[in-house]
């Protein structure tokens, strides 16, 4: 990953951040996007700098196009080019469906599913031009395939883009532009306490077969193994980590 230039979504909190600080310490140079943490996005930039890696934040909304092109066009101001992209970001409410708000139904459809695909779009576009390759990673979710009751619009963007990334892997290929796509199963993340208490977890990570949730660490060294240049023959393909 030395010298690789490095987007990765939502990389405030979570999986984003621990998968920017894994890029960082792999000798990448990452561009630690957010939408509305900007304090723990620049503790994340300022985790790497001190360390001795590059970093830079970027506030973009990813349910916008035109925010995407230009955290794409940010990395390439900065560094140069790009070679890695990872769609992290992601949005969810549980509500039945039909009680469901639609604003954030709508919401949720925007970022998580739109939002990969704008991601893929962008980066891959700069990657053609750059005529040498690349790699995007797109952080999918068991919801892709298990009907969670109370997550219908993120049910719908989860599966929605698993098929994307294996199609995109199918027409990028010409392009050696790899796209996977990664499963984190149960993950111990801050995102999880919006719907669960920490007695919930506890139980929950008990009745994994493993015995425990997965750390947002252990899902970000899954991600460098999808986006390694050594795993020029992967793609299009999904990685379950769910313990």
């Amino acid at each position: 990953m030395q010298d690789k230039v490095v987007v990765v979504t939502g990389a405030s909190l979570g999986i984003g951040r621990a998968t920017a600080e894994a890029f960082a310490r792999e000798g990448a140079q990452v561009v630690v996007n957010f939408r509305s943490h900007p304090e723990q996005a620049d503790e994340v930039v300022h985790r790497i700098c001190d360390a001795g890696g590059s970093a830079v934040a970027h506030q973009a909304d990813v349910s916008q196009y035109e925010a995407v092109q230009g955290l794409v066009q940010r990395a390439v101001d900065e560094f140069g080019r790009l070679d890695i992209a990872v769609s992290n970001a992601a949005f969810s409410e549980r509500e039945p469906m039909l009680d469901a708000d639609l604003e954030k139904f709508r919401r949720t459809i925007d970022v998580t599913m739109w939002g990969a695909y704008y991601l893929t779009r962008s980066a891959a576009t700069q990657m053609r031009a750059q005529g040498d390759g690349g790699s995007i990673c797109i952080v999918g979710s068991p919801h892709a395939w298990l009907a969670i009751p109370g997550a219908l619009p993120y049910n719908m963007a989860k599966a929605a883009i698993e098929h994307m990334a294996k199609t995109a892997a199918l027409e990028l290929a010409e392009h050696q532009i790899r796209v996977n796509t990664i499963e984190p199963g149960w993950t111990d993340t801050p995102g999880e306490r919006k719907f669960f208490s920490e007695e919930t977890l506890r139980q929950a990570g008990a009745n994994i077969p493993v015995g425990r949730l997965g750390t947002p660490e252990e899902m970000a060294e899954c991600i460098l193994f999808l986006c390694d240049q050594r795993h020029q023959y992967v793609t299009g393909a999904t990685l379950l980590v769910d313990g």
